[in-house]
């Protein structure tokens, strides 16, 4: 194969969506040999090859085809496709990374609706997304983009308020801030081109939004094992999490007795086996998934 028809995603070097990326494609089998200069990494096991950069360059690199996709924040490609890279889309959430990007306003600010921000100046790194939110709101209010400390932009006197990433919420109370609506939810994406590949990369990432989707799923995934009467059954299996519908295998030497197995993709509580007991079940056992592909 040529260079170029080796499939490349874009993940951040360092920050935290860094690790949890890298552990989310060695858990797909990827396994990768590292530059010198630590900026690379060669794939091994299947031609797919990794760029190590900034979070805010990922969009960037698809749209200019330097890579075919990347894992970063929503919040990060909605700003960026705002300024026109509709070159690229999000092709899947992965479940880590949760934020939101939000309006604070100081502790004294009485808060009502979007109507109060009319005229108001709201500092934020985010300035497209802020702009269609306010657009949205129909309200007509000054952005002031900055590139850092957005939130101590109120208390220099810079802006009235902020409109900026929140997790725990710990920075917005150590600086007298308060969150009052919140503008996008985010989380890690994985990024791509808003066309599809029609070469042998398109077949790689197909493969890979497979091995996504079941690593996902066994994040959260049980396998479900009792035995029951027979006529036990239907009651059980209304009782399972969402999930498949369960197998049902004879028990030798019992003409009324089965064994189920499920594997179910939501959260197996105690609520849930004491009433699946209720309802005939015994010896429940609740396994963890390893491996999954649909």
């Amino acid at each position: 194969m040529s260079t170029r028809d080796r499939l490349r995603i874009a993940v951040q070097k360092s920050g935290r969506l860094s690790e949890p990326s890298l552990d989310l494609l060695a858990r797909c089998g990827l396994k990768f040999r590292q530059s010198r200069d630590k900026l690379f990494c060669f794939g091994e096991t299947l031609p797919v090859d990794l760029l190590l950069v900034r979070d805010d360059d990922v969009p960037g690199m698809i749209a200019d085809g330097v890579c075919d996709l990347g894992i970063v924040g929503r919040n990060v490609l909605a700003e960026q496709v705002g300024e026109g890279k509709d070159a690229v889309r999000e092709l899947r959430a992965l479940g880590f990374g949760p934020c939101r990007l939000a309006l604070a306003v100081p502790l004294d600010f009485d808060y009502s609706g979007p109507g109060q921000l009319a005229g108001l100046r709201i500092a934020t790194t985010y300035p497209n997304l802020l702009g269609e939110w306010l657009r949205g709101a129909g309200v007509e209010a000054r952005v002031v983009t900055l590139s850092g400390s957005v939130e101590i932009a109120p208390r220099l006197g810079t802006a009235d308020l902020i409109c900026d990433l929140v997790s725990s919420g710990a920075t917005l109370a150590a600086n007298q801030l308060k969150e009052v609506a919140i503008v996008l939810e985010s989380e890690a994406v994985l990024a791509g081109a808003a066309q599809r590949l029609t070469d042998e990369r398109g077949e790689l990432v197909d493969m890979l939004l497979r091995r996504i989707e079941g690593v996902i799923q066994v994040r959260v995934s049980k396998l479900v094992m009792l035995q029951a009467p027979r006529t036990a059954i239907d009651a059980i299996a209304r009782l399972l999490p969402r999930g498949q519908r369960p197998t049902v295998v004879p028990v030798e030497g019992s003409d009324d007795d089965v064994a189920l197995q499920a594997v179910c993709t939501d959260a197996i509580t105690w609520q849930h086996l004491e009433d699946m007991k209720r309802a005939g079940a015994r010896q429940m056992l609740v396994l963890p998934v390893e491996q999954m592909l649909a």
